[in-house]
């Protein structure tokens, strides 16, 4: 059967047509991205995304939003859009839905998307555990972070907000950071450094660091800098970017007792080849004594180039398997 796949990001909305049998995802349609800021609602957005469409859209509909599932109310972390469930099958016409946490949606890709669709970060180099459980985590405009826990027959997605945890700096740089941010927050999560957004307050400190005066540049501005190699401190703040993510991606593997973990997210992508020739994989092990089993987990990164999509397709799919 058909379904309408959505990804509800805090700065995108992409849709696409995808196909589901058996309990797994048979294809996946050409995507299309609209800014969430130029519609009013997901469903303006939906119907755009019906006009580009050019025909009629499948009676259902596999909705991933970067927030907490659950209320009469969903509202987006990091998007001023609203969602009532109760709603959803009359204000977008279909008979069926299901919604899922963006990051649960990651999961569900995680788990069905063949190895292929995986680039090695560090660890062994091997593919991830067939049973047992796996962190998938990564930075967009947010830090998602969920857990699978797989079985010889099956598989769970663990939806969490593991994102907001607290931030626990490991030097007296990221003591800095910290300091930094309280300025502006009484409780600094680990989302506040190790997301979009963070990078922000990485490059200011360090330029306070260095006694340079404070440019007020937004974070598109310093990861094009960094990423294209332009400016020497937003290059710095890049690296300590990566390891603050190798410390988060660790603890979180830790807390789950991960046998694999999944670096995911738009920027995870970006980042693809800077991680593996930064500090990530130092900071992922250092976890004192628990450094030998830490260095036994393999961490990868997902390169489906729309895991959110396929995510929500395939979290409809396990949900309706004689679809």
């Amino acid at each position: 059967m058909e379904v309408v796949a959505v990804d509800i990001g805090g700065t995108h909305a992409r849709f696409a047509i995808a196909e589901v049998s058996g309990g797994r995802v048979t294809a996946l349609g050409e995507p299309v991205t609209l800014k969430t800021a130029e519609h009013a609602s997901l469903q303006t957005a939906w119907e755009a995304f019906a006009d580009k469409a050019g025909r009629p859209l499948p009676r259902a509909a596999a909705i991933a939003v970067a927030s907490p599932i659950g209320g009469d109310i969903i509202k987006l972390t990091n998007n001023p859009w609203i969602i009532r469930p109760a709603l959803v099958n009359e204000r977008l016409g279909v008979d069926a839905y299901i919604l899922v946490n963006d990051f649960g949606a990651v999961g569900h890709a995680t788990a069905q998307l063949p190895e292929a669709m995986f680039s090695h970060l560090c660890g062994p180099d091997m593919a991830l555990p067939p049973t047992g459980p796996i962190t998938v985590c990564g930075p967009g405009t947010g830090l998602g972070v969920a857990q699978i826990l797989r079985s010889s027959r099956d598989y769970h997605v663990i939806e969490t907000e593991g994102g907001h945890t607290d931030f626990a700096p490991l030097d007296e740089l990221e003591d800095a950071m910290l300091k930094r941010l309280r300025r502006h927050y009484t409780r600094v999560s680990v989302e506040r450094i190790v997301a979009g957004p963070g990078i922000i307050a990485i490059y200011e400190t360090l330029a306070e660091i260095e006694g340079r005066a404070v440019q007020r540049l937004d974070d598109k501005a310093i990861w094009t800098m960094a990423l294209e190699g332009t400016d020497s401190l937003a290059l710095a703040a890049l690296d300590r970017f990566c390891l603050s993510l190798g410390a988060v991606a660790g603890d979180l593997a830790l807390a789950q007792g991960a046998k694999g973990v999944v670096i995911a997210g738009g920027l995870g992508l970006r980042l693809k080849d800077h991680l593996t020739r930064s500090g990530f994989a130092e900071r992922f092990v250092a976890k004192g004594r628990f450094r030998e089993m830490m260095q036994a987990i393999p961490v990868k990164l997902i390169t489906h180039p729309q895991p959110g999509l396929f995510g929500a397709a395939a979290s409809f799919a396990q949900g309706h398997p004689d679809g």
